[in-house]
């Protein structure tokens, strides 16, 4: 399971045996079911969270009780509240498997600690925070600008295989779009 991070983390750059090691050191394992929430509103949330095995989800409840779906979380993605992570405050969020998931755990403290001792892990989470980010402005770019059928059609370019493992209740919900526009557009 160590292999996923290291071969995660040396998509962007090499590590010594002993530098991984020392890196593994700084985390925990944990492991939930399906319908177990890993984060749920006004919890703290110390970790951030690397994915092994399973998938996720995140949701934020607005004033009206409706639910909104931020984002899923697979394999080799990480996934937590990071408004909560990073500023140390109540989440806002609910994370939730959808599978049953395996996780490695950051806590903030060890994330600063790697980060200031490893240079290259500083560059890591550098690199894939700006791609989070760039993710992040193209949704909200494509919930802005596109139709239903753009946005299911990019859904399914940019995510192939979540298609499979997410029932359609929950991808519609992500694209903006009722359960029959989906209906509609899938069979189209």
């Amino acid at each position: 399971m160590s292999q996923a991070l290291r071969q995660h983390l040396e998509k962007i750059t090499t590590f010594t045996d002993s530098e991984f090691d020392y890196i593994l050191s700084h985390f925990t394992t944990k492991k939930l079911k399906k319908h177990q929430f890993l984060i749920q509103e006004g919890d703290l949330v110390p970790n951030d969270h690397f994915v092994l095995k399973g998938l996720l989800k995140s949701t934020h409840t607005d004033n009206n009780g409706k639910q909104h779906i931020l984002g899923f979380a697979m394999e080799d993605w990480w996934i937590s509240d990071y408004q909560a992570h990073f500023n140390q405050t109540n989440a806002t969020l609910y994370v939730d498997c959808l599978e049953d998931t395996e996780f490695l755990c950051l806590s903030l403290y060890n994330r600063e600690k790697l980060c200031a001792e490893l240079h290259k892990m500083e560059h890591c989470f550098r690199v894939k925070t700006s791609a989070g980010f760039v993710a992040l402005q193209r949704r909200i770019l494509t919930l802005l600008n596109s139709t239903a059928k753009e946005r299911y059609e990019q859904f399914l370019q940019q995510y192939p295989t979540l298609t499979q493992r997410l029932p359609k209740t929950l991808i519609a919900a992500y694209l903006g779009v009722s359960r029959e526009t989906l209906s509609r557009l899938y069979t189209a």
